[in-house]
């Protein structure tokens, strides 16, 4: 049997896209930076902003990633709800990891509440794409 590489892609795009994402947030979240110079970036609360971002990307992504792995059978609403959960689940796990097991990074529940934040806005940014208003559909 010949799988059609392309074909592959473009069905799991988004697939591809939330779980290279997640694997991204992960690595900056628990790799250790020690060695990096960043003293000349002095911008408040720059890393609450990253962790919104962070986590923006990562609801928007997980509700089509929802989508395409159920092809749209799932209610929006239900799959915007479990983006947000499971988003902010995921970043409240990142936060202790942080804590627990690296050397030079902390958990901080400032941060866990800028990616509960930014996982709630993300999924309902994706949630109005859908709306009945807009041209994207969910059914397939």
């Amino acid at each position: 049997m010949i799988i059609n590489r392309s074909l592959v892609l473009k069905n799991h795009k988004y697939t591809i896209a939330f779980v290279g994402w997640m694997m991204f947030v992960t690595f900056l979240s628990l790799a250790s930076f020690s060695d990096t110079d960043t003293a000349d970036i002095d911008i408040p609360n720059l890393d609450k902003v990253v962790h919104f971002s962070f986590y923006f990307g990562a609801a928007f992504l997980a509700v089509l990633f929802i989508k395409e792995i159920t092809n749209g059978t799932i209610e929006l609403r239900k799959a915007v709800f479990l983006a947000v959960i499971g988003a902010i689940i995921y970043g409240i796990i990142i936060e202790v990891l942080q804590y627990s097991f690296t050397a030079d990074r902390h958990g901080d529940i400032l941060d866990a509440l800028a990616n509960s934040v930014g996982a709630i806005f993300g999924s309902l940014a994706v949630k109005s794409l859908f709306s009945s208003e807009r041209w994207l559909k969910w059914k397939n």
